[in-house]
């Protein structure tokens, strides 16, 4: 919830004035509860987007950063509320976990990729293989250089967002 990557995909997200919630999963941080490897971590999701329709009443974009992306594409896929997705650093595996994303293949809301073209959890080959099997609209950005952290490239990985959601859902800028 407190790295950098999350922190400027809500800066990116916050300046065309969309709400924007961030949470530590279950056991994460001061959350409670233990770390159910990504079962109930779902649920966190599903509760956050609750949270959101309820408080803004709103068309959600749902945007995930490694786990959260991995996870929250669960949840998001199916959700009717959400009209939009953003998956920054998506793995593919990480330590003793691997990552599947065949019910992709069914999500027809718009998405986005982004990912370090040196990602060492999600290597530029296998993300390319999993957002050809994903259903459109989709767009994979890899930003040149960057890790799994976009160290030193955060601003490149912003102006992907920025130009997504300008490009998609051409949102009227808040000013002030």
């Amino acid at each position: 919830m407190h790295n950098k990557v999350v922190y400027h995909a809500m800066k990116a997200l916050h300046a065309f004035g969309f709400p924007v919630l961030r949470f530590n999963f279950r056991g994460a941080g001061l959350s409670e509860g233990e770390h159910d490897q990504g079962r109930g971590e779902v649920e966190d999701v599903r509760s956050a987007l609750d949270w959101l329709s309820s408080e803004y009443h709103l068309p959600i974009v749902f945007c995930g950063f490694s786990f959260g992306a991995a996870t929250g594409l669960h949840a998001a896929c199916p959700d009717d509320r959400v009209v939009g997705i953003i998956a920054l650093g998506m793995p593919v595996s990480s330590e003793s976990r691997v990552y599947t994303y065949n019910f992709l293949g069914d999500c027809g809301k718009p998405k986005i990729f982004i990912s370090g073209a040196r990602d060492q959890y999600g290597p530029a080959a296998n993300l390319k293989q999993i957002v050809a099997a994903a259903a459109g609209p989709k767009q994979l950005v890899l930003v040149d250089g960057a890790e799994h952290f976009f160290q030193g490239h955060l601003h490149e990985m912003q102006a992907a967002i920025h130009n997504w959601v300008q490009a998609v859902f051409n949102p009227v800028r808040q000013v002030g």
